[in-house]
């Protein structure tokens, strides 16, 4: 062959596609794929609690759910104050259960998670914990589709463990404020003022269930319904759940619905005061995004203050 043909000839090499300009620019575009997706498969531990409080009764939930409201951002939702609510507003959900409550009957489940719903619905990045429902797996199914469905899931699931024969022991000692729901026990609680609460100075009620016979009958009740409830979560908290998500308006970027985890733990203790620091020390390490009440931190500024005031005087001790 002459040389000059020789000369002109292209290298084989360069006509290999992965060395193309097309697979060049390519090539940045199929590694961001991946690293979008490797972002979206976090779960979302750490942005909104929505938590959900499971015992027995007497295990502690209302005393350990308003030290977590009074710390933290975080709202505390009774199902019987929304379905007040909704029957005091005369809303077509407060008209039905009034009319069913009137006829002696217990709320649907369906019902039930109307009135719920209809709360949660309203508040999707506020932290909350949701008291008194579910009570059932079949509550329990519905609210866990209808959160799922709205891109926010519950992400905490605490069972309170308390021996049967700790609770016996210590029932009869239990007084309530009933408007605020505060919960005071005389062995290991007690008010400030005996038979009186802390803050509003208000009588204390002894609750008509606090006895042996009452608390017997609703630990069977609390074995047969919600016992089955803490192992549905149980088991939803080993899956991964894909989420619905916004659509991504730019035509050349790929999305992937985010992950999400329920977070489940058991926590045990004989009382609250001993179960407390380790749900404090849950929530705070699981949910760094969550904040303490100014009221919270303006106490602990102070007493970071008075105890630098008591270093500094005996500092000055030291020295004189």
């Amino acid at each position: 062959m002459h040389p000059a043909v020789r000369r002109h000839r292209t290298p084989p090499a360069r006509r290999s596609i992965g060395y193309s300009a097309a697979s060049r620019k390519a090539l940045p575009f199929f590694l961001n794929t991946f690293r979008a997706a490797a972002q979206d498969e976090r779960p979302d531990q750490g942005k909104v609690l929505r938590c959900i409080l499971f015992g027995k009764p007497g295990a502690g939930k209302g005393t350990l759910s308003a030290r977590l409201v009074k710390k933290y951002d975080i709202l505390s939702l009774s199902t019987g104050d929304l379905l007040r609510q909704h029957i005091a507003e005369r809303t077509e959900i407060g008209r039905q259960a009034e009319e069913i409550v009137a006829q002696g009957k217990l709320l649907p489940d369906d019902v039930m998670l109307k009135i719920v719903a209809s709360k949660l619905d309203l508040i999707r990045n506020k932290h909350w914990i949701l008291d008194g429902f579910p009570r059932t797996v079949g509550q329990g199914e519905l609210l866990d589709a209808h959160l799922k469905k709205q891109g926010t899931p519950l992400s905490l699931v605490v069972n309170l463990d308390v021996p049967d024969e700790v609770i016996l022991s210590r029932i009869s000692d239990r007084w309530v404020h009933l408007p605020s729901g505060r919960v005071y026990n005389l062995s290991y609680n007690p008010p400030k003022v005996d038979g009186f609460d802390d803050e509003t100075g208000e009588p204390l009620t002894k609750r008509p269930d606090d006895n042996p016979e009452v608390f017997a009958r609703r630990l069977t009740q609390f074995y047969a319904s919600t016992s089955p409830l803490v192992a549905y979560f149980a088991a939803a908290a080993q899956k991964r759940t894909r989420l619905p998500h916004t659509p991504v308006p730019h035509p050349h970027q790929l999305a992937f619905a985010p992950a999400h985890t329920l977070l489940l733990k058991t926590l045990s203790g004989t009382t609250s005061d001993e179960i407390w620091p380790k749900l404090d020390a849950l929530v705070r390490d699981s949910f760094p995004a969550l904040k303490e009440n100014a009221e919270t931190l303006d106490a602990q500024t102070r007493r970071r203050h008075s105890l630098s005031d008591v270093a500094l005087a005996a500092a000055a001790a030291v020295v004189t």
